[in-house]
């Protein structure tokens, strides 16, 4: 069966059977009805998930590999804030009337700042050192920058990525300050597996570790029954991910050079509505 099905099960059984519901306060996200979006929650989840054993996507319920990619190169590739530079709809309800989420995400990793030895972005700094200094431990990129919170469409949620070099192996923390178990727990997973699997790959390396940590880790309300339904279900067998062998560049990798061999995911055809 699937590790990330079983994570997921076990994550979503304890935050629904122990976990904190937060209707007795105020709360920032609502409905498209604009009624109050409650959640049940657990605080400081640490999952692990091993690279090189499977690739963590969920057969609970489809995760949309492609899409999932596309975010994650307008992001770290594209360094992009502009939603009509990606293909899905994710981000359309943060967007301003240009289209753009603000100095979130993306446009964070674009900037470049100052290092002793030249001006570099966070990207491109962590695949320097991975080549030229892989025993360095400062190999951290951070999307939460307090100066730019209050011109950002939304805080962000994944923001801290730490690499991490043994021997030959690249491992990565994933750290997250809000995770929408229903909606974006395995896409989150799926992404930031792909991507060590990028920057291994580009510095000579081999995908090892990723471990995701999460401060707070909720079920929204109108999620549960959804949720309930999914975690009854028994896990399949997970794909292999296949990356075109060829790419040595970080910035020629395409979303077509990567793919789910052997991807079986259970249907599901209910609506899942999102928390804005």
């Amino acid at each position: 069966m699937s590790y990330a099905d079983q994570v997921f099960i076990n994550v979503c059984r304890e935050i629904l059977e122990g976990g904190f519901w937060d209707t007795q306060l105020q709360v920032r996200p609502h409905w498209e009805d604009g009624t109050p979006a409650h959640t049940v929650k657990k605080f400081g989840v640490v999952n692990r998930y091993n690279l090189q054993e499977e690739f963590p996507v969920m057969t609970l319920r489809r995760t949309y590999f492609k899409s999932c990619v596309d975010e994650l190169l307008w992001i770290w590739q594209k360094k992009s804030n502009d939603i009509h530079q990606l293909h899905s709809h994710v981000w359309d309800a943060w967007a301003d009337e240009n289209g753009t989420i603000g100095k979130a995400y993306g446009y964070q990793l674009g900037v470049k700042h100052k290092y002793s030895d030249g001006w570099y972005d966070q990207v491109d700094r962590v695949l320097k050192d991975l080549k030229e200094n892989p025993a360095s431990r400062r190999m951290v990129t951070n999307l939460f920058n307090h100066h730019d919170l209050s011109e950002m469409g939304l805080y962000p949620c994944a923001y801290s990525m730490t690499f991490n070099v043994t021997g030959n192996t690249l491992n990565a923390i994933l750290n997250q300050r809000s995770q929408d178990m229903l909606t974006a727990s395995n896409w989150n997973v799926c992404q930031y597996a792909v991507l060590v699997h990028m920057m291994a790959q580009v510095s000579g390396l081999v995908a090892g570790e990723l471990v995701h940590v999460i401060a707070d880790c909720h079920i929204y309300d109108r999620h549960v029954p959804l949720v309930e339904k999914l975690i009854e279900r028994q896990p399949r067998p997970a794909p292999k991910l296949w990356i075109n062998p060829e790419v040595k560049n970080f910035y020629d990798f395409t979303v077509d050079d990567f793919k789910l061999e052997g991807y079986d995911p259970w249907p599901f055809d209910e609506r899942i509505e999102v928390a804005i």
